[in-house]
């Protein structure tokens, strides 16, 4: 008997191994519509079996937390709302007295799911049934259900792998007219909940949607509906308003948009580089919009004389507001007045216009960790700047921006100085930036996002010597005139029903980030629907969005698991020369390969489409 021995994995916990990855899997590919109670039985018999059981609150207080959950959840079961309070009671008492985390946050988990969702368990106990918010949840498939606007991802993936792109377009324009913006900077939730998750990876959706675009040529708009004499005006020329004012335009409607700037497009103009969003991908998009019959003034400022909101709401059937998140929030640190610190918003704008600054030899600080600090830091790069550091109060992982523009930032050499918090901008005798003063941060209780919230640490201020001092610490809305107009506003932002209708302002809608304050484009275009139809409604008509478009069957072929396939970019030491394009096309062999590991949600298991596929709205 040897007194130690090199460990080794045996059979058994290698199969263990391989097992939980799967869990992991199904974990992340865990669709909308699932009910919350079961989720919170399965959960914790996960966590009972991790116990070591020799406490009583984990070994026998969650084994009666389960039993209360399977009296919630049994059809036959004669429990009494009573039982609620009777798992919150339990619950607490094991978050309180148990030895480990295990037995704690397993009860925290189910406190908070009472809190949460408690219609839910009252719903079980007395219709025995799931609530009409998880039916109602119940989605299509769960890529479908994961984009805010609903587009048929199985449906335009399954035309790419028959290489019907042109087709692949259509379809994608029944629910989003900005498929080339959204093929390049879409945020992709869709993937989030990817079903091929449970074999390998999920579909590179975004990558296949940029493939049907580079390689679809001109698709036209469909034939819109007979004019119906009525007339919309849209305020914002921006994704939001021009995806109102395409669809309200198919429906046979006349639409005017009202642009405060020169050209249309809104943030994926005036905010986004044209290295990510190139500036003709954008125009086809629009041009699109436009051939619908949809008329355009710019250079409109809304508020007084012809373009009063009193006035506009008398020569209109109805007006939808979209002006987006133009302004910028302030530093609050002394010293933000100098010269050289510039708002990010107002940096982006200016290259919008083609108002390219010249920052050769410029040492510039960013500050921020969201997705417009990456566009900033790299754009500063690009601009010719000597060094650009972006700095931000928490960690690298806590970054809000996508992982992608991380990466792309450090590769273009970018530099990151993460846990410092700005504290000042020291300014010269004559009313320059010289540098930045941070504070150390230690990442301290999470927030209520998840995130550790940053702590000052006991250490010493640090300097940062810089020329530009660029803040990207957010965005304001600037809605003081439709405040004025008796438009309900709350924190700068227009408050509105789920309808996007004003609430006690008839024919009067609001959506975009003008509601929501700033957030992706797809909830903008998600916004600009659901106004086009309510809009519709509210005229007095129920004009369908629809298309005719056939979708293939699925292949009857096996999926193995397979690579994901990726899109390469051009080399850092060449993208970070111009404002071109990043990322390189995708083949038609690598698309064809990733459009057929589509698993085809919308044709069998869980997530199949109830009734057939939805064909319009």
């Amino acid at each position: 008997m040897s007194r130690l021995d090199v460990k080794t994995l045996d059979l058994s916990q290698a199969v263990v191994n391989e097992l939980y990855k799967d869990f992991e899997r199904r974990v992340v590919a865990s669709p909308q519509g699932l009910c919350p109670v079961d989720m919170a039985g399965t959960f914790l018999r996960m966590s009972h079996a991790q116990t070591c059981g020799k406490c009583v609150p984990c070994r026998v207080g969650l084994g009666q937390l389960e039993e209360l959950i399977e009296k919630v959840l049994d059809v036959n079961g004669n429990t009494t709302v009573e039982t609620i309070d009777l798992i919150e009671e339990t619950a607490e008492m094991i978050r309180d007295a148990a030895d480990c985390a295990i037995g704690t946050e397993a009860a925290n988990m189910v406190l908070r799911g009472v809190k949460g969702f408690r219609e839910d368990y009252i719903e079980h106990i007395k219709n025995h049934k799931c609530s009409e918010n998880v039916q109602k949840m119940k989605l299509p498939v769960p890529c479908v259900g994961m984009c805010p606007a609903n587009v048929d991802v199985p449906g335009y993936v399954a035309l790419i792998a028959e290489g019907r792109s042109a087709d692949a377009v259509r379809v994608i324009r029944k629910d989003n007219p900005f498929p080339s913006a959204c093929a390049l900077i879409c945020e992709h939730p869709c993937e989030a909940r990817c079903r091929r998750t449970f074999v390998d990876s999920p579909i590179h959706i975004r990558g296949l949607k940029k493939f049907a675009i580079e390689n679809a040529g001109s698709v036209p708009p469909p034939q819109g509906a007979e004019p119906t004499g009525k007339k919309i005006a849209i305020i914002g020329g921006g994704p939001s308003g021009l995806t109102t004012a395409y669809f309200l335009s198919l429906m046979g409607h006349s639409i005017t948009v009202l642009e405060k700037r020169e050209q249309l497009g809104g943030m994926l103009r005036y905010g986004i580089p044209s290295y990510r969003l190139p500036r003709e991908r954008l125009q086809s998009d629009i041009d699109t919009i436009l051939a619908t019959g949809v008329e355009v003034k710019t250079g409109v400022e809304i508020g007084s004389g012809d373009y009063s909101i009193e006035k506009l709401r008398s020569e209109y059937d109805a007006v939808y507001v979209s002006i987006g998140a133009h302004s910028f929030n302030q530093l609050g640190i002394p010293g933000e007045d100098a010269r050289g610190v510039i708002p990010a918003v107002e940096m982006l704008r200016g290259i919008g216009d083609s108002k390219m600054p010249d920052y050769a030899g410029k040492v510039v600080c960013v500050i921020g960790g969201g997705n417009v600090a990456m566009d900033v830091v790299r754009t500063a790069k690009r601009l010719g700047a000597k060094n650009a550091s972006l700095v931000y109060r928490r960690r690298k992982e806590d970054m809000t921006a996508l992982p992608e523009e991380i990466e792309g930032a450090i590769a273009e050499g970018c530099d990151l100085i993460t846990l410092m918090a700005p504290d000042s901008i020291e300014v010269s005798e004559s009313g320059d930036v010289r540098g930045l003063w941070v504070k150390p941060q230690l990442p301290g209780l999470s927030d209520a996002s998840g995130r550790p919230r940053p702590v000052n640490a006991k250490a010493e201020r640090v300097f940062i010597p810089c020329d530009l001092v660029l803040s990207a610490i957010g965005q304001a809305i600037d809605s003081e005139s439709f405040a004025k107009y008796g438009i309900p506003v709350n924190r700068g932002n227009i408050v509105t029903m789920t309808s996007c209708g004003v609430k006690d302002l008839e024919g009067v809608f609001a959506g975009g980030d003008c509601v929501t304050g700033p957030s992706t484009v797809i909830n903008a275009i998600m916004a600009g629907k659901v106004a086009a139809a309510n809009i519709d409604s509210y005229l007095g008509f129920n004009h369908p969005i629809t298309c005719d478009v056939e979708i293939p069957k699925p292949r009857n072929i096996d999926r193995p698991a397979c690579g994901r396939a990726v899109l390469t970019e051009r080399h850092a030491s060449e993208r970070i020369e111009d404002f071109d394009g990043i990322e390189n096309p995708m083949s038609e062999e690598a698309a064809l390969q990733e459009a057929l590991r589509c698993l085809r949600c919308d044709c069998s298991g869980f997530g199949s489409f109830r009734g057939g596929r939805e064909k319009q709205w």
